[in-house]
């Protein structure tokens, strides 16, 4: 087995924001040598694909401030302070598509950027949704773009979806829907 481990030297702040920071650390490299890092320490965030009873998928648009585009999304948010993955999931769903699920279960963690952050993301089924009341932060404006797996996979696909947490879910859910 190798060894490619880097080991941290120090670590300094170099930006603090609302819910991440920006580090630049020196690091000692596995042939012995020293390096810089500079990453992104993000809390986490939790993604869920959430399926209406008529099997739709609920997916979102929004705009996308650092890319200046709109996205067709997957329902996520990040990890409030002391939040739990399951907690920040339930949270979510009803603050963007208004729904409560009866059935929601853990899938995979993906690490979607892990050249530069942290950053890890808790990919979760919602099944036998509930509606409730939207209750979007006071700055998101979003779109509830119902769709069957067939046009998820088409919107994908077609490149008509590039968020990455966005096609890794509509894959994992074609799997579970294969029972693969």
């Amino acid at each position: 087995m190798s060894n490619l481990k880097e080991t941290k030297i120090n670590s300094k702040v170099v930006y603090e924001g609302d819910f991440l920071d920006v580090r630049k650390d020196n690091v000692l490299l596995p042939n012995g040598e020293k390096g810089n890092r500079e990453w992104i320490n993000h809390p986490g965030a939790s993604v869920i694909i959430p399926v209406f009873p008529d099997g739709k998928i609920a997916l979102i648009r929004q705009f996308r401030y650092a890319v200046g585009s709109e996205f067709i999304e997957l329902p996520a948010g990040k990890l409030d302070l002391g939040e739990n993955p399951l907690e920040c999931a339930k949270r979510e769903l009803e603050e963007e598509i208004g729904y409560k699920s009866n059935n929601i279960e853990f899938i995979a963690n993906i690490h979607p950027a892990i050249g530069f952050a942290n950053e890890k993301m808790n990919l979760f089924l919602a099944t036998d949704l509930v509606q409730t009341k939207q209750n979007k932060d006071a700055d998101e404006f979003i779109d509830l773009i119902p769709v069957n797996l067939e046009k998820a996979l088409e919107l994908v696909w077609s490149n008509k979806i590039t968020d990455v947490k966005t096609i890794i879910g509509i894959l994992w859910y074609q799997k579970i829907c294969n029972n693969d």
